[in-house]
């Protein structure tokens, strides 16, 4: 009989957010939720009692009362959240005043900088002011091509405070790749930093900097942030904007204030990862991101006053968006910028000592590389205060979860996480009442009609399908930069099942509530017929201690398709045919047949996007000899290289 890796005390259970919440509704409404699974079919078939519950539950302040909670059409996308109602985001993250700590901005080499809330807001007040006199106001873009520092978060407050929208990309970014975001959305002020460092070595971005600032013309102010490069000066760079750096362009002091604008006024533009194109500018509104922040971090992560909550991401990741919201709950956010591993696999792990985290968030990857290389952090760090520990970006393997409580911490809540960009949240996460399962998500979101789907538009469970929503939620996008009519909003989300959001996951409900996702949808391998994700196999390939990460596709094969897997071995090892036949039975014993590769060939290198996916497609048409549209999406292009005109793939 399976049993829970973790469950919560009763104590815990009564102490959380989240129970909190249910009583509260309970009250209000006469009900007798006993719960989560009550409560959260509450929260879908009485959406407009749930979302009012959030907003009143977190105190969200209006400064003009909406008309309504909701009013919507009889498809999606045709809602309208909050009508008439009027708030500012920057005002809710800074409703903390006081000397306690609101950022810790940590550098790869070791400096420290802590700001309190009252200083937060003080640095704010100044920005606030001097873009203000730059012509700042609701609507203007105001963009940064910064690491993830105390200044890029001060950035997009102050720009959120005057009702701007914001947008970000971190420096590791292509020279095309920043162009083809910043040049469709054309800001009007540019925040960059004149330097960073990673693994151990110091980048000076000027010359990137200047090839970025040539093809945005429409830019009228520089602002650098010297960084990791004290010299930088604004003679460094050649743009039509005026330049200034970061400590000559405002002097913090004073208090902000914050400009009222409509609920679903952009706040945030996110960029697809742009593997197939120019990337989609996504378009986020003010008042779903902040509620479904409020309700995620609050409830689903149990993020207190008294909680310090980190999460590895640079400031090109919605995980940064996500991150910052929790100064909207009053805590302490731990800032890191510089390599997770380095010098040694245990970086991000000694912050958990030094800073007293109780939240730490990071990547499937990297707890998959922490057990590569042997690190065992229960037997060599104290992680005292460490409560829950959240992970996205891919399936977390099941083997991770017995890592995790078996070499990090037994008393732990580990929350794998999912949902995406395209809605600067999730579908599907943690909860801090619920026990965890091996290799499960552990609920779908409070207020998220979350179902997997069969091609026939049935709803499935204990069997694989498309993750769709099946009625509106907040956090819904806008829509896309400079598509006034929606088709391509359209074509992206609502073209496989007219009406229905369609999140393009391929996925499992299980007996216990929970979610297993198996990879995404147009990565699906179809070897005779059956759907395979992706996910399914590097589950067990992980397994293999002499493979450090892998890859597969479908190639087209004599009328068929066959799976082809991509392996990285650890250093000196080469793939042979004892290697490969371990590979294979790892595969066949845990899962079928039809999973078993075809091809298993070594590579070097295994190309990602910057927020750390693999690139199935791409990968999938490089071996095809289809063009791959915009390598400047990868952190590694070279290694595309890799996959050309693979001999083992001809025969």
């Amino acid at each position: 009989m399976q049993h829970p890796l973790w469950a919560p005390s009763p104590e815990r259970i009564t102490a959380s957010q989240m129970d909190a919440l249910r009583r509260f509704v309970n009250q209000r409404h006469g009900l007798q939720l006993h719960d989560y699974p009550a409560l959260h079919a509450w929260s879908v078939e009485q959406r407009a009692d749930f979302w009012q519950a959030i907003v009143d539950f977190f105190e969200v302040r209006f400064h003009t009362s909406a008309a309504c909670v909701l009013r919507e059409g009889p498809a999606m996308p045709d809602a309208q959240w909050f009508p008439g109602a009027t708030l500012n985001f920057a005002e809710h993250l800074l409703r903390r005043r006081d000397g306690h700590p609101a950022l810790v901005a940590i550098a790869e080499d070791g400096s420290r900088e802590q700001l309190s809330y009252a200083q937060l807001a003080a640095h704010v007040a100044g920005l606030q002011r001097a873009l203000h006199q730059a012509g700042v106001g609701v609507g203007e873009r105001v963009a940064a091509f910064m690491p993830n520092t105390w200044q890029t978060v001060v950035g997009m407050l102050a720009a959120s405070s005057l009702g701007a929208i914001w947008s970000s990309c971190s420096p590791d970014f292509g020279t095309q790749g920043v162009i083809d975001r910043f040049g469709q959305i054309e800001p009007k002020v540019l925040i960059a930093a004149a330097g960073y460092r990673y693994a151990g070595k110091n980048i000076d971005l000027t010359g990137k900097l200047n090839e970025i600032l040539a093809q945005l013309p429409n830019l009228e102010r520089l602002v650098i942030v010297p960084y990791s490069r004290d010299e930088a000066s604004p003679d460094d760079y050649t743009s039509a904007a005026s330049v200034a750096l970061w400590q000559e362009f405002y002097q913090p002091g004073g208090a902000p204030q914050f400009t009222p604008i409509p609920f679903e006024q952009p706040l945030y533009i996110l960029y697809s990862s742009g593997t197939t194109g120019v990337p989609k500018c996504i378009v986020h509104s003010t008042g779903g991101t902040l509620l479904q922040h409020v309700k995620e971090l609050g409830l689903h992560t149990d993020l207190g006053a008294d909680d310090t909550l980190f999460y590895y991401t640079t400031c090109g990741w919605m995980m940064w968006n996500w991150l910052v919201s929790g100064l909207a709950l009053g805590a302490t956010l731990v800032l890191y910028d510089g390599s997770p591993l380095h010098p040694e696999p245990t970086r991000l792990i000694d912050l958990i000592d030094t800073e007293d985290i109780s939240i730490f968030g990071t990547s499937a990857k990297f707890i998959a590389a922490l057990e590569k290389a042997g690190v065992k952090p229960r037997q060599s760090h104290r992680l005292a205060k460490l409560k829950t520990l959240l992970c996205t970006g891919s399936p977390l393997a099941h083997e991770s979860f017995d890592y995790v409580y078996r070499d990090i911490k037994s008393d732990l809540c580990l929350s794998s996480i999912s949902g995406g960009t395209d809605i600067v949240s999730c579908f599907a996460l943690g909860n801090p009442t619920l026990p965890v399962w091996r290799g499960e998500l552990q609920c779908k979101g409070l207020g998220m009609d979350v179902q997997v789907w069969n091609e026939h538009g049935q709803a499935v469970t204990d069997d694989k399908g498309e993750l769709v929503c099946a009625r509106h939620f907040p956090s819904m996008p806008v829509g896309f930069w400079n598509d006034a009519g929606g088709e391509k909003f359209h074509a992206a989300y609502f073209a496989s099942f007219p009406g229905v959001w369609a999140h393009g996951d391929y996925a499992e409900e299980t007996e216990h509530g929970g979610l297993v996702i198996h990879g995404r949808s147009d990565a699906v391998l179809n070897p005779g017929g059956v759907r395979i994700g992706t996910a399914e196999i590097y589950r067990q390939v992980e397994q293999v201690p002499q493979v450090l990460e892998s890859i597969a596709i479908g190639q087209d094969w004599q009328g068929d398709v066959r799976v082809v897997l991509f392996v990285r071995l650890r250093d000196g090892l080469t793939l042979d045919d004892e290697l490969r036949s371990a590979i294979c039975q790892v595969i066949r014993a845990n899962t079928t047949p039809r999973h078993v590769p075809a091809k298993i060939i070594q590579v070097a290198d295994i190309p990602r996007t910057l927020s750390g996916k693999i690139v199935e497609l791409a990968v999938r048409n490089v071996v095809h000899d289809r063009p791959v549209k915009n390598t400047d999406a990868l952190a590694n292009p070279q290694a595309l290289q890799l996959y050309q005109d693979l001999p083992e793939l001809q025969v």
